[in-house]
């Protein structure tokens, strides 16, 4: 057993969208993996989701599926043995039609459906590689990923079109610190992620499936985890609220989809001319929270402040531009 890691990154997804994709991404994979037996039903797993990737990391994945037993239901019973119970001509040719020959037959039980007696087949079915198995899951996870308007691209040095919400650039599956061979929107898997698109050096190499989220925190300069990621805009939100004496409302559709525009938050204060307040409220604070997507501010008495918050994707030590 081991860590498998699975990252797709795009180019920037729909932020009202993004958690459901990034929830959907992971779950769909992990029921796959689990109906195939790589995974157990309790099994631990964290989704990463931000506006450039979607990612899970699954603890304890086998390389090789168990051994299974199989029951192949073959025909009725009485088409397939004689009254004195001689297996048929046509329970023959249909085992020969798999494979089997007439010793077979020993293998097979009668069963009743609730309306007649059919003949079974067992079988073991030999387990199968997570390369296979992860194959079939991420093709089943992305044909289910609740996409609100689907697009049409071609992948670079690929003449056939692919369908999905935005354009995909790189497939990243690990199983410990081995690639696991996948295809998946036209691209080939490795270990090779990006950073922050642009405080970062570009490309990381993803030593280890276990090593993801460090490797994005540290050498990337993301936060991939979308719930940490929102919990350190509401600590800064409240924090530089705080500092100025001014108090925020609670929006949660507003500090979801910041969440989902930025992969490195940092909250910034910023205010406009006072002479704008003569508008009425109403208009300003919609704007702001609808367009802007900025945090407006509250005195001790509700009244609107010239202040307001803004959550940038960068982190800079002059932020005035």
């Amino acid at each position: 057993m081991a860590t498998l890691l699975v990252e797709l990154l795009t180019e920037e997804l729909p932020p009202k969208a993004l958690k459901k994709l990034g929830s959907s991404f992971g779950t769909g994979i992990v029921s796959s993996l689990q109906k195939q037996n790589f995974v157990s039903n309790d099994v631990r797993y964290s989704t990463f989701a931000t506006p450039r990737r979607l990612a899970i990391v699954i603890d304890d994945v086998l390389a090789v599926s168990p051994e299974d037993k199989v029951q192949q239901k073959l025909m009725p019973k009485h088409v397939g043995f004689s009254n004195s119970g001689e297996p048929s001509e046509a329970l023959l040719k249909k085992l020969k039609s798999i494979g089997l020959d007439e010793s077979s037959v020993e293998k097979t039980t009668i069963k009743n459906d609730g309306k007649m007696e059919f003949i079974y087949l067992s079988q073991k079915r030999a387990g199968v590689t997570i390369a296979e198995g992860l194959q079939k899951a991420i093709d089943i996870s992305l044909s289910k990923l609740p996409i609100p308007k689907v697009m049409t691209y071609q992948p670079q040095d690929n003449q056939e079109s692919v369908n999905f919400v935005r354009p995909a650039h790189r497939l990243v599956a690990l199983l410990g610190n081995t690639v696991v061979d996948i295809q998946a929107l036209g691209l080939s898997s490795g270990n090779m992620s990006l950073g922050h698109r642009f405080q970062s050096k570009g490309e990381i190499t993803i030593q280890s499936a276990n090593l993801y989220e460090s490797a994005l925190e540290e050498s990337g300069q993301i936060i991939p985890d979308y719930n940490k990621r929102k919990a350190i805009i509401e600590d800064q939100l409240k924090q530089k609220a705080n500092q100025l004496g001014l108090e925020l409302q609670d929006d949660e559709d507003l500090l979801n989809e910041v969440t989902s525009l930025v992969e490195s938050p940092t909250v910034y204060v910023a205010q406009f001319d006072k002479q704008f307040l003569s508008i009425p409220e109403e208009c300003l604070v919609l704007t702001m929270k609808t367009n802007q997507k900025y945090f407006p501010l509250f005195d001790k008495n509700g009244d609107l402040a010239e202040m307001f918050l803004l959550v940038s994707n960068m982190r800079l030590d002059d932020p005035s531009n």
